[in-house]
Order: structure tokens, then C-alpha cells, then sequence
């Protein structure tokens, strides 16, 4: 048995992301294993003695200003002397503090560290320096496999990186990356890991094309899809009523998106195309503003919000709702009670929300570029996400024949069980075994 490390870089984001869920998921595969986890967070939490204080801090998004002060002193000592190693302490997790309300975002873990504000100072100095920051923990763990490209790594210790896509190198127009530095960083992890991990063989593709990377240095493991039996499970007439109760729409009765409204998710066609078909089944987009969203959503105007949805219910049948957030458990409620899933992304590296939906048996829509035709087979109806003419007429085709998304739905099914976690532990435990 071997202890791993991976980073909480992506966990520690208060709303969930398809990395974070990368990273959970590759926790409990680890777990399965029988490897022991380490998790590495870079919280703001405090960096006192006092293993208590350390407990409350680390969940606990307020600061002790006096600390802070402390760790700005230090952060000002750290740019002066240019990249040495930052050093993480063990959180103890005592049961003192009720966790419950993170259950759902925790990792499979055996001990938790954390250096506070790590990733982003592991980032400054980085940009100062051109150099990877090394990481101290109190016992080395076996090997490291950071979940994202951090300019981080472990001394002595084999540092296995997973690069899920190259967004900012392949679409710099929909990123706000810098892309001189994030290349430079690249090829300085190239240097210093002992492989590279990723989720598709488009990702690949790219990353020896366009980053230089040997293709023998990276292997592609895909990722797994897994839902908990009690929300795919649920009986279908409470999962009618939490929808219909939340978007006043009949369950099977509105197209669904959700992700981050961003340029790289094609909202503003998928916007389009949606008016343009003219079909009386709503539309219900799940997610957060990031950068640009405005520009995504103006075709919307005055649409109808969340708030008017609930107060008009049925009167609301051509209308589009936002909902910045969902949980979890809603969510897949919401997936489940959806007529057709759409994404018509300009890139995804894997593109697990189409997974999402076949696994709970709803039709998707998606593009037929980056690494979706390898990941969705022939379980979804592909479109061109540039052509928003394409766009609607699959909106139209799938909205009218209930026989198509009857089949989509199962062959959905059978392809999602192809990205099942048993079959990625076994892409996943030769690359363990070739470095441990």
C-alpha cells in the first residue's frame, strides 16, 4: 500500500466544477486501490499551533486578521527570495467541528494538509521566478498526482500531472489565462514530471502538437462517471415533484444546460438556436456567471427570471430561466426530469456532463468537435457548435420524436457504462504501478 498525494486546488472552489469532480472521483478511485490519500488544500486557514484553531480555520472562510498579517509578512519574504518550498501542516480532523455541510464536497482522504493561500502564491512566484515551487509536508507521500497544472511539485518524489485540455493555447479568444506564462509553465512541468496524465485522446493530440510533450510521457486514463444510487436512483414521481416545484415546467417537459456560463460553452448560439426553433418546450440553464456571460445571455433581455418562473408556473412554457446554482442533489434531480441535455460546447477535454446525462438516461445534444465524438460514441445527436442553423434543427428533430430520444436515452446508457469507475481504475492502476 502506498500513500498518494493529490492537490484540493479544484475542491476547494465553493461551487462544484468538472475538475473538482475529476478530483473527488480520482480520490476514491485511489482509495479503491488500496492506496492511502493524502489531500492538499491551500485554504486561507490559519497556520497556528493549535490543532484545534487549525480544524475551525480550515473550514471556516473568515480570518484572524493578526494571522493574516503574519502570513502577508511571510508571502513578502517568499518573493524576495525566490521559489524555495512552502510548507503544509496536517489539518486534524477531530469530529469537534460539524462537517456535514461539506460532505458532499470532501474527497476520499485518509489526512488532510494545507498551506495557506498555496496555489496562489505557488502562481506569484511562478510568474516571478519561471520556476515550479516544491511543497514540504511533514512525511513524504510515495507519489504526487496533482489534478491540475500547478506550479507545484514534490521533491524526490515521482510528480504525475493531469492535463485535461490546452483551452488557452486552442481558444485563447474564450480564456482569460495568460498565455505566454501558462505555456512557459507547461514546459516546466514537462521537465519536472514523471508523467503526464489526461482524459482523451483529443487532449493528447493536443498537447504533443501544440505544448511539445513526448506522447510517451502521457497517458490517457479518460475519467469515470458515477452518480450516488440514492439521487439516480430516486423514484420518479418525487423527482417530478422537486422539478416541477423549483422550475414550475412538467417533468420530461424542458430542455436543460448546466456549467459555467462562459465563451468556451457556446451559450450565446445555444441561446439562439433555441429561439430560432420556436418549440414550446422551456429551456432551464443552470449556472454561474463567469467572464463574458453578459455577452452570452443578452439575446435573453428581459426573459423570464427564476423568481417570475415561480410565480407564473405554467403560463412560463416559452420562456428561458436562469438558476445561477444547484445543488448536487438537485441537480441530478433536474438531469433527470430534463426532455434533452444540451451542449454544444467549442471545446470540452472530456466533456463529463454529457457522460452525466446518459447515465440517467436523458437524450443529449453536443457538438461534434474536440473530444466529445470519442467520449458521447454514437449515444448523442452531433451538431456543428458553429452553426446555429444545425443547433436548432437538432433542437426541433429531438423535441418532436419521442421514438429518438427514447433511443438516445438507451444507448446513452450502455455508452456511459463504458466510463464506469471499474473501468477506470484499470487505465488507471499500470501508471500507478510504473512509478510507485
Amino acid at each position: 500500500m502506498a500513500r498518494i498525494l493529490i492537490d484540493g486546488y479544484n475542491l476547494g472552489l465553493e461551487k462544484g466544477t468538472g475538475v473538482a469532480t475529476y478530483a473527488r472521483n480520482l480520490s476514491y478511485e485511489i482509495g479503491n486501490l488500496g492506496h492511502q490519500i493524502d489531500v492538499l488544500y491551500g485554504n486561507r486557514a490559519s497556520a497556528t499551533r493549535d490543532d484545534l484553531l487549525r480544524e475551525i480555520y480550515f473550514f471556516d472562510s473568515s480570518e484572524d486578521e493578526r494571522i493574516r498579517l503574519l502570513e502577508i509578512i511571510e508571502q513578502v519574504q517568499q518573493a524576495i527570495h525566490g521559489p524555495l518550498t512552502f510548507r503544509a501542516k496536517q489539518i486534524p480532523i477531530s469530529g469537534r467541528v460539524i462537517t456535514r455541510t461539506f460532505a458532499s464536497r470532501l474527497p476520499r482522504f485518509d489526512r488532510l494538509f494545507n498551506s495557506p493561500d498555496l496555489f496562489m502564491r505557488a502562481q506569484s512566484a511562478f510568474k516571478l521566478w519561471k520556476k515550479p515551487s516544491a511543497i514540504r509536508l511533514p512525511e513524504k507521500p510515495d507519489l504526487a498526482h496533482w489534478t491540475y497544472p500547478i506550479p507545484l511539485h514534490v521533491k524526490g518524489r515521482p510528480n504525475l500531472y493531469t492535463l485535461h485540455d490546452v483551452v488557452p493555447l486552442r481558444l485563447p479568444y474564450t480564456t482569460l489565462d495568460h498565455k505566454r506564462r501558462y505555456l512557459q509553465m507547461l514546459q516546466q512541468l514537462d521537465r519536472k514530471a514523471a508523467h503526464f496524465v489526461t482524459v482523451s485522446e483529443n487532449s493528447k493530440r493536443d498537447l504533443v502538437e501544440l505544448v511539445g510533450i513526448a506522447p510517451e510521457r502521457i497517458t490517457n486514463t479518460y475519467q469515470s462517471v458515477s452518480i450516488p444510487a440514492k439521487f439516480r436512483d430516486k423514484p420518479e414521481d418525487q423527482v417530478a415533484r422537486e422539478v416541477e416545484g423549483l422550475t414550475g415546467f412538467d417533468h420530461k417537459g424542458y430542455f436543460l444546460f448546466w456549467g459555467s456560463l462562459e465563451p468556451k460553452k457556446n451559450i450565446g448560439r445555444m441561446i439562439e438556436a433555441y429561439l430560432s426553433a420556436q418549440v414550446d418546450t422551456p429551456l432551464v440553464i443552470v449556472g454561474a456567471q463567469a467572464w463574458k456571460a453578459e455577452q452570452e445571455l443578452k439575446l435573453l433581455g428581459d426573459t423570464e427570471t427564476l423568481h417570475g418562473a415561480l410565480e407564473r408556473r405554467r403560463g412560463a412554457r416559452k420562456r428561458v430561466i436562469q438558476m445561477p446554482y444547484a445543488s448536487f442533489p438537485l441537480l441530478v434531480s433536474l438531469i433527470r426530469g430534463a426532455k434533452a441535455a444540451l451542449f454544444p460546447s467549442l471545446y470540452e477535454g472530456f466533456g463529463l456532463p454529457v457522460l452525466e446525462a446518459m447515465l440517467l438516461g436523458t437524450p443529449v445534444i453536443c457538438s461534434n468537435t474536440s473530444s466529445l465524438p470519442e467520449v458521447a460514441g454514437d449515444a448523442a445527436l452531433m451538431v456543428d457548435p458553429y452553426d446555429t442553423q444545425a443547433i436548432t434543427e437538432a433542437i426541433r428533430t429531438m423535441d418532436a420524436d419521442a421514438d429518438l430520444r427514447a433511443e438516445h436515452a438507451r444507448r446513452g446508457r450502455a455508452q456511459a457504462a463504458l466510463y464506469s469507475p471499474e473501468a477506470y481504475r484499470e487505465r488507471l492502476e499500470p501508471v500507478y504501478d510504473r512509478f510507485l
